[in-house]
């Protein structure tokens, strides 16, 4: 059976025996969890405990990329960085396989989402980002994708071109949309360093558990800079101001951050728009995908995601003024930055 299909037909069955080849004896409890790119489940073990099995989109990573997560996880773990690493199994990696279908298996940790993050929670993730990125450094990770305007920005967009997916008539708007943008990430980001980053930084990826946070899910990591793991966390409004500002007075007590890389956000903000078409088109098989976008493809749809690269270049724009040239705005103080946490 070829393994793309092998990945769409995985059964509860072939699931059990894929963990209790591995030493883990299952009581038949199997329940999928919540994943798009993966095939991820919770199973229950003889002594009530439980793992998570998942099973990796065949075609996405190869095994040496994924050991470089494993890699990534382990270390910050030996670090004692609270996030979820894999456990080792039988053939003594953390990577087995069948029908040539990559797994892994991990611990399940408990916690709890949050909706919104007090102040002292924001305080917390400034440090704990500060000591992920300290061991980011530590090492290379050269099979990952590094987050550049090309692997971003200009690969996505061949490929939406060349499978004929934005009509016609919005390709010329949408292609010098995604050129300028590239052609900005590619100035601001010279000078700036790129190390191991989490990469899909956002609350969905973070767990609340015993007073603090667990980090979730480096299945997307890359090497890249730190401020990617900061935007996705905060709103885009006048109280993330507040938040990042708070966020990244902590980060520096563990790492190093300048001032001047912030202004990434919105290139970063821009190249995701990119990326999440592009991903969404090559899962586009995938008949889960076309039940959680139906509205994808549709003229609505492109001329949506052009109108708003579109503005997010009116933003990078009007932030890259000099500041006497910025529309009229008070200098906001501390108490502004914190008003929404205000007693």
């Amino acid at each position: 059976m070829d393994q793309h299909e092998f990945f769409y037909r995985l059964t509860p069955q072939t699931i059990m025996d894929s963990a209790e080849k591995e030493g883990f004896i299952t009581t038949g409890l199997c329940i999928k969890l919540n994943s798009m790119e993966n095939r991820v489940y919770d199973l229950e073990l003889t002594d009530r405990s439980h793992v998570v099995v998942k099973f990796y989109r065949p075609g996405r990573w190869n095994r040496q990329q994924i050991l470089e997560e494993h890699e990534f996880l382990l270390d910050l773990q030996t670090a004692e960085v609270p996030v979820c690493a894999p456990l080792s199994l039988s053939n003594g990696s953390t990577v087995s396989e069948i029908e040539n279908l990559y797994y892994a298996v991990w611990p399940r940790t408990g916690g709890r989402c949050v909706d919104e993050f007090s102040r002292e929670q924001i305080e917390s993730l400034g440090r704990l980002l500060g000591r992920i990125h300290a061991v980011g450094k530590t090492k290379q990770a050269p099979g990952r994708l590094a987050l550049t305007s090309d692997n971003l920005g200009r690969k996505p967009l061949a490929f939406l071109l060349e499978q004929s997916m934005i009509p016609s008539d919005l390709e010329n708007r949408y292609t010098e949309a995604v050129t300028a943008v590239c052609g900005i990430y590619d100035e601001y980001s010279k000078d700036v360093p790129f190390y191991r980053i989490h990469g899909d930084c956002h609350i969905g990826n973070l767990l609340f558990r015993d007073g603090g946070f667990y980090f979730l899910d480096f299945d997307d990591f890359y090497t890249g800079p730190a401020v990617q793991d900061f935007w996705m966390l905060i709103p885009n409004d006048k109280t993330g101001k507040g938040q990042l500002r708070s966020l990244v007075e902590n980060y520096r007590s563990f790492n190093d951050f300048e001032d001047a890389w912030l202004k990434l956000i919105e290139p970063l903000r821009a190249l995701r728009f990119i990326h999440y078409s592009s991903w969404i088109a090559r899962r586009w098989e995938d008949l889960s995908f076309q039940n959680a976008f139906p509205h994808f493809g549709t003229r609505e749809y492109w001329l949506g995601e052009t109108k708003d690269l579109e503005e997010q270049l009116k933003i990078i724009e009007k932030e890259s003024l000099p500041p006497g040239q910025k529309a009229d705005e008070p200098e906001l103080t501390n108490k502004d930055f914190f008003w929404d946490w205000e007693d």
